[in-house]
């Protein structure tokens, strides 16, 4: 399953609620605000790094740049374009947004 969030980790439960029932071999895509979640320094990167164990995670690279962030992305975090975007959900027969 593809789990998609897009809220910021600072400003709604999502990226919680997404990893606390996302099982093993599934793939995270972070984008809008969701993408602060993959940066250095925030509150999420050790949930997030340690969710890595188990889940491929994914961060829209547009995003990141638009919230000027392209350059803190945590070590792990896969960057994908819109082809990318799309080539992953493509690849997964389900899809979950968290809102």
């Amino acid at each position: 399953m593809l789990h998609i969030v897009n809220k910021s980790p600072l400003d709604r439960p999502s990226l919680d609620t997404c990893l606390a029932t996302a099982q093993p071999g599934g793939a995270l895509l972070l984008i809008e605000d969701g993408v602060y979640a993959a940066t250095t320094g925030n509150s999420a990167a050790g949930k997030l790094t340690q969710a890595m164990g188990q889940l491929k995670v994914y961060a829209l690279k547009a995003d990141l740049e638009a919230r000027g962030m392209a350059d803190r992305v945590l070590e792990g975090v896969n960057l994908v374009d819109y082809g990318g975007f799309v080539d992953l959900v493509t690849e997964h027969s389900t899809c979950q947004s968290w809102l």
